[in-house]
């Protein structure tokens, strides 16, 4: 029997990881829209047509951004996504990542197990060294999920990012390729 070339750039028990399209849209600004509450007050991602094709162009064509959509194996359907954003290279290979799931997906574990999966795939195909996740500290879910995925606290930054109308306070959370191999 032939092999069959996944869909997927990693794949596990549940879900796979897969790089954003144009075409995603549709879906993508759906489960937004539907996933408001969840969302709100920690992030806002594009709810229209319009704003979601501005957004996928900087993930799909910014060399310093690379977007990650997490679907469900069973149907394809989107269950959250993953972004990480300013990737440097040369010495310091490193990226910020930013995720949000969508609310059919919330508390199931699938955002978990797509973080591992994108972080095995920063650390392989991509050759990152570090990557980093600043959270606000009242958003307890995302403090989980990173702690849940082996990101270690590395420190505070007052003021850090302006979110929802103000300048907020996050904590920073770290993992690096080392902490991965090691545990």
């Amino acid at each position: 029997m032939p092999h069959i070339a996944s869909r997927y750039l990693a794949e596990g028990p549940r879900v796979g990881i897969r790089h954003f399209t144009y075409e995603d849209g549709t879906e993508f600004t759906a489960r937004v829209r539907e996933s408001k509450d969840l969302h709100h007050p920690w992030l806002f991602p594009p709810a229209t047509a319009e704003a979601y094709a501005a957004y996928a162009g900087r993930l799909i064509e910014d060399p310093t951004k690379a977007g990650f959509l997490v679907c469900e194996k069973d149907g394809g359907a989107l269950a959250g996504f993953i972004n990480i954003n300013n990737i440097v290279e040369g010495a310091f290979r490193s990226g910020a990542l930013g995720y949000g799931a969508f609310a059919h997906a919330a508390g199931r574990g699938l955002m978990r197990e797509g973080l591992d999966l994108v972080v095995g795939y920063a650390f392989g195909p991509m050759r990152l060294h570090r990557l980093e996740i600043n959270v606000q500290p009242r958003n307890t879910a995302s403090i989980a999920l990173a702690r849940s995925c082996g990101f270690r606290l590395e420190g505070f930054s007052p003021n850090m990012l302006y979110v929802d109308g103000a300048w907020r306070d996050h904590e920073r959370w770290a993992i690096t390729a080392e902490m991965r191999t090691s545990g």
